[in-house]
């Protein structure tokens, strides 16, 4: 390790000394390997990119997943002085243009961004006409599909890399199994000995099972809550619900009780999110009680509890959600008030997004339908809402249309084009010569303006000048970054190239489907193995370890409840109830009546499964379906259970 970076470490982080797995990182990421590194919540991932950017010659570009993780680095990076930035959906147009600028004059070492911004052709224009040392890839078990948190669009990475010509990556997440590991490592040809993974085991925190009722929760929450305040006066922690509105209600309830609580949800506006997080990091607020949206990035070390409230969604969720507690390396307390009343809420989550075989059929349709010279456009939104498939599967179904060599991306652009100007047109065209202002001049002049804003024709220009729509893309960022004019895009349009033999395959929307249903699958069995972990006979501490590949944590850790002799056996609160048979036949019949009125298509079993069980769909919230009688009436019961009963029923 060179004197460099050492003083680096110290002068601008004010570290003597590395922790477990860093300095290795940082050396092979300096000696130009790229790396996958493993590391518990709260062990100092970020250092590793933020310490090896000051030494590379280049931008550093930073993929996170999350906003709010975003903004976390970036105030932490201008605490220690270091240029950073990010481009994002926050930022005025005056903001864009400075960032920019500043990263064209190598003033700005990181750059933070989300996967979707590669979507956004302006972006794409500017990126590729800077030069990139490395790409780290945060939160990077997103990329793979046996990931509990895959998100499709992290599957174009590899290839947005090699367009990019990036030399240099770098994947970080604190919960790989061994197959998403290995996933994650092929995906961007990392060797084995480039993968640094430490200890998952932590020896300071103690986890705790406790099987309770849903009408005893609160109480049990508040008497834990007290005890652990008895402990250590105003301690920190963070209680995890499912649900936005049970975190108000559990909040409020904590609050009458004299427990210095906060919500927090992503239902709250940006502003007030951002204040009740301030609040906590400062102490101001002792007891955080947040759906998932909360703790991404959370840099509190002496968080001493960590409570959920209802199950999380996988055990992945649990040990990152755990994993906020004690980083300080001081006892902390995790504890999982346990029943089996909210499984039916997770699975929901998962069954919700599962397409329809009727609806991916209708995608295909309107593929073969709308394509011209084997190119199909694509309005993410509409197309959701007429195939009656949520966004997020619908863009893991694009995915999967691309791995099959169904499609290819060509191209994603802006419906419209949009600029005012900022200083007189004469006074424009006059800082251009000969070529140059020939082309400026062709863009204003196909511009059709009404009053101040003008709307570019891009046909009759492309057209009539001959030139590409990326040289325009670039001309227009050009006169927005120099102050120019504000420039303004809106639909964002996806261009994809069909391959006309694939796409008429007879078998393919089955194959799809079949893809969703294996999906499905694998998600409710991530579910059930969450339940069969909170009900070990054997140490809580050690199994969790071993499923994240750790082999030297010890087989029983002697600070869990399964330790303790206490081992939690899972019920329902109280016995499931049906409404009638007649009950459910007259709410369904409803249903296809409102429906039949309105889109004139029949309704199938699974969109009367999920009526019942209370899961929004496009058609649902489209057509106001929440408001009929007998939405969500089963909510409390499994989705297979509503299935079987929906089967049986005859309608």
């Amino acid at each position: 390790m060179t004197n460099a970076v050492l003083n680096s470490l110290e002068k601008v982080f004010g570290f003597t000394q590395f922790r477990n797995g860093q300095q290795q990182t940082v050396e092979q990421l300096l000696q130009g390997q790229s790396s996958l590194a493993i590391f518990p919540t709260g062990s100092g991932k970020s250092l590793c990119y933020q310490l090896t950017a000051l030494h590379l010659p280049h931008l550093t570009l930073v993929v996170s997943p999350l906003l709010a993780l975003m903004k976390d680095q970036l105030d932490f990076l201008a605490a220690k002085g270091i240029a950073a930035a990010s481009i994002d959906s926050t930022l005025t147009a005056d903001q864009s243009r400075q960032v920019m600028q500043d990263i064209r004059n190598g003033k700005t070492k990181i750059l933070m961004v989300s996967v979707e911004r590669f979507k956004n052709e302006r972006f794409r224009e500017f990126i590729k006409s800077v030069p990139l040392s490395m790409l780290v890839v945060d939160e990077a078990h997103c990329i793979s599909e046996w990931g509990h948190n895959f998100r499709p669009d992290y599957l174009k990475l590899p290839n947005y890399r090699q367009e990019l010509n990036i030399p240099l990556v770098l994947l970080l997440t604190a919960t790989a199994t061994k197959k998403v590991k290995q996933d994650m490592a092929a995906k961007f040809a990392i060797e084995d000995s480039h993968i640094i993974q430490t200890g998952f085991y932590r020896d300071n925190l103690d986890l705790s099972v406790v099987p309770v009722a849903n009408r005893d929760k609160e109480t049990q929450l508040l008497q834990l809550i007290q005890q652990q305040q008895r402990t250590q006066q105003n301690s920190a922690g963070i209680v995890y619900v499912t649900l936005q509105q049970s975190a108000e209600k559990v909040a409020q309830f904590l609050k009458q009780n004299n427990i210095n609580a906060s919500a927090y949800h992503a239902g709250f506006a940006p502003d007030k999110r951002q204040q009740i997080q301030a609040d906590f990091m400062a102490g101001d607020i002792h007891v955080v009680v947040a759906t998932i949206a909360f703790g991404m990035g959370i840099d509190k070390s002496d968080i001493r509890f960590v409570m959920h409230y209802d199950l999380p969604k996988s055990i992945e969720n649990y040990s990152q959600e755990i994993g906020r507690a004690g980083r300080d390396g001081q006892p902390s307390q995790c504890f999982t008030l346990a029943n089996l009343d909210g499984i039916n809420t997770v699975e929901n989550f998962v069954y919700g997004d599962t397409p329809e075989l009727s609806g991916i059929t209708m995608l295909l349709d309107n593929m073969r339908a709308e394509m011209q010279n084997d190119q199909w456009e694509l309005q993410g939104l509409s197309q959701s809402n007429a195939c009656n498939i949520r966004q997020l599967p619908l863009k893991t179904l694009l995915v999967q249309l691309e791995l099959l060599d169904v499609i290819t991306p060509l191209y994603a652009y802006f419906a419209e084009f949009k600029f005012k100007f900022l200083q007189p047109q004469q006074q424009i065209l006059n800082r251009f010569k000969d070529e140059r202002q020939q082309f400026i001049q062709a863009i204003f002049s196909h511009t059709d303006f009404k009053k101040v804003w003008g709307t570019l024709n891009f046909d009759s220009l492309l057209q009539a000048y001959g030139c590409d729509r990326g040289r325009v893309v670039a001309a227009l960022e050009y006169l927005q970054e120099q102050g120019l004019i504000e420039l303004q895009t809106k639909g964002m349009t996806e261009v994809f190239a069909v391959n006309g033999h694939a796409i008429n395959n007879a078998e393919l929307a089955t194959q799809l489907y079949q893809y969703f249903a294996d999906k499905e699958e694998k998600e409710i069995k991530r579910i059930h193995a969450l339940v069969r972990f909170f009900q070990l006979d054997r140490c809580l501490s050690s199994n969790l370890a071993r499923y994240f590949d750790d082999q030297l944590a010890p087989e029983m850790c002697g600070h869990c409840s399964v330790c303790r002799g206490q081992v939690a056996e899972l019920k329902y609160s109280e016995a499931l109830q049906w409404p009638a048979d007649q009950q459910l036949q007259s709410n369904i019949q409803g249903l296809k009546q409102h429906l039949q009125a309105k889109i004139a298509v029949p309704i199938s079993t699974e969109s009367a499964c999920r009526f019942l069980a209370g899961i929004s769909i496009p058609i649902f919230a489209r057509n106001k379906v929440k408001q009929l009688p007998g939405f969500g009436s089963c909510e409390s019961q499994r989705y297979a259970a509503i299935r079987e009963k929906v089967a049986s029923l005859p309608l």
